[in-house]
């Protein structure tokens, strides 16, 4: 093409426009901040979060930055779009390291999240405030063949051998004129013949006060935790323990935490609601981590190792026609309904308790038979959240 001196111009103001962009962007420093906008450090991702292919699970990662920034996500260069950075990037594994970069500043920031393969379409049933059955099977011992005469224990597999449910049961260390030194180690080969569908786990030293360690240091929670797994280890055995409890009340300190983490509990379930302004029995997390959790009902806190589960529905807290309802609403949301947790309390079982339930039975049937009902199979919560 023949160039015209119109079009030499032309050529020229462009190439020193661009020429002068160059050198300014060059010399002038970004000031901005760089914010992760989802996922966050500590979110634990399914096949909900994004599209598996290849065994791999490929997920977009929103950076919060200023206009004109130049960000790569693990390399990969964002596109600008609707005020906000988006790349897509592959998971290979269960934890996955995501670095964002600024290439003019070269500011960095880098989060850990993690992709959970066998999470969905998972339930379990967990029992809080726990100790009476035992009493009972203790106190009973010279009649009772097997634990399943007791009625309590015996319903919870009549449960299993209705569904295959895996059960989850949180003890308390004592009750009343009883504590689990007590406790007979008659039945121990039984409790480990049927550990491949049940778990026993440290609750708290007893029923009250409420909310026994909102205030305790590590010292208090590690010596109850020690006190409950020595005594399940004595009588049921090492095999019904696991990484997963639920803290009486859940509500803790961080050193609290920190015990129950060091005591083998990597994992622990709560309500995590915000009730009045505050976040309620859900440990130490303040109300931004709270509300993130309530979001997505699973969350890995990287800083101190622990995993937190939301619980799915407490049964007893509802009418036997609620039931279904509730969870209905709830598999709307495929992030939160992802693995169902079940929760009910033992006292309720019980016609002699000042708020027996006599739908006990009915409730939890109406439950786990949803959740069968839905697709879901059982699996104790270790099992899908870890590595």
């Amino acid at each position: 093409m023949k160039t015209t001196g119109r079009n030499l111009l032309k050529v020229i103001r462009t190439t020193c426009a661009a020429t002068l962009i160059a050198v300014f962007a060059s010399c002038c420093s970004w000031e901005g901040d760089i914010a992760f906008s989802g996922p966050v450090d500590g979110d634990m991702l399914t096949e909900y979060d994004g599209i598996v292919t290849n065994g791999r699970l490929k997920i977009k990662v929103g950076i919060s930055a200023p206009p004109g920034a130049h960000m790569k996500v693990n390399g990969i260069k964002a596109r600008y779009k609707d005020s906000i950075y988006l790349a897509e990037i592959f998971l290979t594994g269960y934890r996955n390291v995501i670095e964002v970069m600024e290439r003019k500043s070269g500011k960095k920031q880098t989060i850990t999240i993690y992709w959970l393969r066998n999470y969905t379409n998972r339930y379990r049933l967990s029992l809080d405030d726990n100790i009476w059955f035992l009493k009972d099977i203790s106190e009973n011992s010279s009649k009772y063949i097997s634990i399943f005469e007791n009625p309590y224990l015996g319903f919870l597999k009549e449960v299993h051998d209705t569904y295959g449910t895996k059960i989850h049961i949180n003890i308390y260390f004592q009750t009343d004129d009883f504590n689990l030194s007590q406790m007979t180690d008659k039945y121990k080969d039984e409790w480990i013949r049927n550990s491949d569908w049940l778990r026993l786990s440290f609750h708290a030293l007893g029923n009250d006060p409420d909310k026994p360690y909102i205030n305790s240091g590590y010292d208090e929670v590690k010596r109850d935790c020690e006190m409950v797994k020595e005594q399940i280890r004595r009588f049921a055995g090492e095999e019904l323990l696991g990484p997963v409890t639920t803290l009486h009340w859940g509500e803790a300190t961080i050193e609290g935490c920190r015990a129950l983490k060091d005591s083998g509990y990597s994992a622990l379930a709560g309500y995590f609601n915000i009730e009045e302004g505050k976040p309620v029995v859900s440990y130490y997390l303040d109300n931004k981590k709270t509300l993130h959790l309530s979001d997505r009902f699973i969350w890995h806190d990287n800083q101190e190792g622990i995993i937190y589960k939301k619980l799915s529905i407490v049964i007893n807290s509802w009418s036997l026609d609620e039931i279904v309802p509730l969870l209905d609403d709830l598999k709307e949301d495929p992030i939160k309904s992802g693995f169902i947790d079940l929760m009910i309390h033992e006292q309720y079982f019980y016609p002699f308790y000042v708020d027996y339930q006599p739908d006990f039975r009915q409730k939890v049937m109406k439950a786990i038979g949803w959740a069968v009902d839905n697709g879901y199979k059982p699996a104790f919560l270790s099992d899908c959240i870890f590595e």
